[in-house]
């Protein structure tokens, strides 16, 4: 059987293919790669600055066009239609309930949601105008798997699948990324990576582009000031506490006021090994729960971006509990319920996430084959080597980005009520003083490279145990 999810777009509302340019590739990657790794998608230059007519683009809505724009790449433009599992698009799903329903709801925005497609660069790619972002989506089960389908506008698909002017970009890293901010700012900045800026525009042009939403006279009585402080700064932190470059924001001012901006682009010095894995379908198994049990879609994605999934699970199993009593009366808006436990259920999640390393490291130790003391002194040369490379990197950050990491480390710090001492510290002497050093390093690190930053392999062991050999 199949499921319609939405009739093509519209063909008299695409515009003509863009004439042919001699504008070159920007390569994403800053090391020799293969034309085109297992986890790079090369997306046209006018897909990067989409700016949505009516209804908002969301960071799970933009990962799931990401995935199957890569999937398509991958099965070639010769195809008319393009088929894959959903679970390789969208895990967490059971399509014999009404998480069909979600599910549609996705793929019918996808084909619905008028977009405004341009370069980051004014006049670069050609003039499109607007339409949506595929033609159609379909969904299918056969023997017991459920297919997606979907295609795209004849007069887009070569621009989308064989593209002449392109950023490639890590689904890996965009996998990672929480906000829509950060995702849009990271494509924009990947198409210009080798160049070292974007181009500069008007600071009402970011904001749709980064923010996802379409432009009403509400958005536009905004000041500048607000969406520095709501969307600007905290993409900027995100993306460089995660992705492979270094982003700064450059302000340009007409008096006194700021009108245009731009960003400088870096490569960090260390980036993190590269990635050869399939794109990660996108897990919407947690939003279908809190649908379930009541609590709004669009405000569960919210808290889901902002705390995690590990901190929302816990949440909605208490939030579960709740609602199997009406003790002392019944729930009556799970929603704002669910809300309330998000900052507790953090902290709990922190607290057991370090309990549980201590355990891991513990029983790995017991594992190993060789003498105990010999591995400790290995495993204390290996992190003091890793803590100094981690050093390395922030101190290699611009100075506006080290401030934002300070700004996001106190955030941290209140969340896990941090003794008030600490915080003066790192207020007052700044993050390399020796009482607040050590906070910096794993608060970094944990973004940067991952929970395991200060767990060695066992290659990494026998590598420190063969340089001590040596000397």
């Amino acid at each position: 059987m199949s499921d319609v999810v939405s009739d093509s777009t519209p063909e008299g509302r695409v515009p003509a293919v863009r004439k042919r340019g001699a504008a070159a590739k920007v390569v994403v990657q800053s090391t020799p790669i293969n034309p085109f790794a297992a986890d790079e998608l090369r997306k046209p230059v006018n897909t990067l600055a989409i700016v949505p007519q009516a209804k908002k683009i969301t960071p799970l809505f933009r990962k799931a066009y990401n995935v199957m724009l890569f999937l398509a790449q991958e099965q070639g433009i010769e195809k008319e239609f393009y088929r894959a599992p959903l679970s390789e698009v969208l895990s967490g799903l059971d399509f014999d309930s009404h998480d069909t329903a979600l599910v549609k709801k996705h793929f019918r925005a996808m084909a619905t949601t008028a977009v405004e497609w341009q370069s980051p660069t004014t006049g670069e790619g050609g003039n499109w105008a607007i339409s949506g972002l595929i033609g159609h989506a379909e969904l299918k089960t056969e023997r017991g798997q459920t297919w997606l389908e979907w295609s795209y506008s004849v007069k887009l698909k070569h621009e989308l699948l064989e593209p002449r002017v392109f950023a490639r970009l890590s689904i890996e890293i965009i996998s990672q990324l929480r906000s829509h901010a950060a995702i849009a700012l990271y494509e924009i900045c990947g198409r210009y990576r080798d160049v070292g800026r974007t181009s500069r525009q008007h600071w009402s042009w970011w904001r749709p582009v980064l923010s996802g939403k379409p432009e009403t006279e509400k958005q536009k009585e905004l000041e500048y000031r607000f969406f520095k402080r709501d969307v600007l700064k905290p993409a900027i932190a995100e993306l460089n506490a995660i992705s492979d470059l270094e982003i700064e924001l450059q302000e340009f001012k007409q008096g006194r006021y700021t009108s245009d901006l731009q960003f400088l682009i870096k490569k960090k010095r260390q980036t993190a090994l590269p990635l050869s894995t399939p794109p990660r379908p996108v897990d919407l198994s947690l939003i279908v729960i809190a649908v379930r049990l009541g609590v709004d879609e669009n405000k569960a994605e919210t808290m889901l971006l902002e705390y995690g999934p590990e901190v929302l699970k816990e949440a909605l199993q208490a939030l579960e509990r709740r609602l199997a009593t009406a003790y002392p009366e019944p729930l009556r808006d799970p929603t704002r319920y669910l809300k309330a436990l998000m900052p507790a259920e953090s902290k709990k999640a922190e607290k057991r996430a370090e309990e549980e390393a201590e355990v891991q490291t513990a029983a790995e130790a017991v594992q190993k084959d060789l003498p105990a003391q010999r591995q400790i002194a290995w495993s204390d040369e290996w992190l003091r080597a890793r803590k100094r490379e981690v050093i390395a990197q922030i101190e290699a950050l611009s100075d506006e980005a080290q401030g934002d990491l300070v700004n996001s480390l106190l955030s941290d710090m209140d969340t896990r009520n941090v003794h008030p001492s600490l915080k003066k510290r790192l207020q007052t002497s700044g993050w390399r003083h020796p009482m607040v050093q050590h906070e910096m390093v794993r608060f970094y690190a944990q973004a940067a490279i991952g929970e395991g930053w200060d767990k060695p392999t066992a290659e990494q062991l026998l590598d420190v145990a063969a340089k001590s050999q040596l000397k």
